[in-house]
């Protein structure tokens, strides 16, 4: 049976070692609605993946990038040990 409408609008593949995440925009079937999903994905043997997949919905991007910023925050100031700046890594910060 085909789809008449577009299921995902667009993807995101963040690889990570033995991880890789997906980010993925998807439309509803009345295409007047969008959310995304987060997926884990993980190599648990030679051809074999773990999935977790998590869906946010368009109501709750907000809370949901509040969220996750300020824990990314806490950590990054509260409980990663602090040296001289050359031995800090080069991190790209990005606003979401």
């Amino acid at each position: 049976m085909e789809n008449s409408y577009k299921d995902e609008i667009f993807t995101k593949r963040v690889r990570a070692g033995k991880r890789t995440y997906f980010f993925d925009v998807k439309s509803t079937k009345s295409e007047k609605d969008f959310y995304i999903t987060i997926t884990e994905s993980k190599r648990v043997g030679e051809e074999e993946y773990e999935k977790h997949k998590i869906f946010l919905y368009k109501e709750d991007f907000d809370k949901f990038r509040d969220a996750l910023v300020e824990t990314v925050q806490h950590v990054r100031e509260q409980l990663l040990v602090v040296g001289p700046p050359e031995q800090q890594p080069a991190v790209e910060e990005r606003t979401l």
